[in-house]
């Protein structure tokens, strides 16, 4: 899976690579999460709570 986000302000999807590059505080930014392929958008333009959330809910279920 492909974690993505950008500025609320506007911008373009980009890569996340931590809490550490974002240049402001994550309630700054949307989030969405992709599959791995990137062909389908599994959560759609959401909080990062909400997102991880999702993401730890399907890693459980792919697991179990």
């Amino acid at each position: 899976m492909v974690l993505q986000y950008k500025l609320k302000t506007g911008g373009r999807w980009e890569d996340y690579k931590g809490k550490d590059k974002l240049k402001k505080s994550v309630s700054n930014y949307y989030f969405r999460l992709l599959s791995h392929n990137r062909k389908k958008i599994l959560v759609n333009k959401s909080s990062y709570t909400k997102v991880m959330k999702r993401f730890h809910q399907i890693e459980y279920f792919k697991h179990h």
